[in-house]
């Protein structure tokens, strides 16, 4: 959990970091699917710095879901929106009202629901069809992306960061279902790579335009609800022993929390470079 709330803390930092980075570069084709923005983008070293960042992520929600259920993993990303408001706060000048403090608080009160009450990892190790499925639901990741680039800027940034959120998603349920790196007859693998590469293009076009928390609830929303419960239903993941009702309220608890500061914090244009 603690390596779960590690990886909140540099996701949640680099969203905004990513934005500042990403709005302040010369508009690309305005598509979802958006590699020039993205190539402009990484030249600053904002972006860069986020990229370390969710590289250090990276790691850490690798060892977290080698030790706890995907559920408890992926409400402890939910966090990174809690973050992502109160370094927005900072960098992007956004004043946090008392209704958004309390939303901090109430993910806080969630995770540490989930925390008391997650069980070990499941036993699992996913069919042939799951790991199939994951790299289908990678590719529909890329043509949602096409789509939602015509959509107006508001909704543009929810869908965005949606479909970003369900390709973070198909990279945590992937990594439970690779054994080893090498093997490149798993479908996982390929799931993984086109899954997180497509999430990065999106969450960038996302975070161009908009409000970065709404894009971010989205991304919330997108990485938890779903690997949740493939975890749950097909990977055997479980609670400690009589404490399944403090697991679900925990997780609802916490993304409830992180939806709630998408609703409020409305961040304005970032500082120019």
């Amino acid at each position: 959990m603690i390596c779960a709330l590690g990886a909140a803390v540099c996701f949640g930092t680099a969203s905004v970091l990513q934005a500042v980075a990403a709005r302040a570069a010369e508009p690309g084709t305005g598509s979802g699917v958006d590699t020039a923005l993205f190539l402009r983008a990484v030249r600053q070293w904002r972006y860069l710095a986020g990229l370390g960042l969710d590289g250090a992520g990276f790691v850490l929600q690798i060892i977290a879901l080698r030790h706890v259920p995907i559920y408890a993993v992926g409400a402890a990303l939910a966090a990174s929106l809690a973050v992502t408001a109160v370094v927005a706060a900072r960098l992007l000048r956004v004043r946090l009202s008392r209704t958004e403090w309390a939303a901090v608080a109430v993910v806080c009160a969630g995770l540490l629901m989930l925390g008391l009450s997650a069980g070990e990892e499941g036993t699992g190790t996913g069919s042939l069809a799951l790991k199939l499925g994951l790299l289908a639901v990678a590719g529909l990741v890329l043509l949602v992306g096409v789509v939602a680039g015509r959509l107006p800027d508001g909704p543009r940034a929810l869908v965005l960061g949606l479909a970003a959120g369900t390709g973070f998603g198909v990279v945590e349920v992937s990594v439970r279902l690779i054994d080893s790196p090498w093997d490149l007859r798993n479908p996982a693998l390929y799931a993984l790579l086109l899954g997180g590469g497509a999430a990065f293009l999106l969450l960038t076009s996302a975070l161009a335009r908009g409000s970065v928390t709404v894009a971010t609830a989205g991304m919330v929303l997108g990485e938890t609800i779903g690997p949740a419960v493939v975890g749950v239903v097909w990977l055997g993941d479980s609670t400690r022993e009589g404490l399944a009702w403090l697991a679900v309220t925990g997780f609802v608890v916490a993304v409830a929390g992180s939806l709630a500061l998408a609703r409020f914090g409305e961040p304005s244009a970032p500082a120019k470079r």
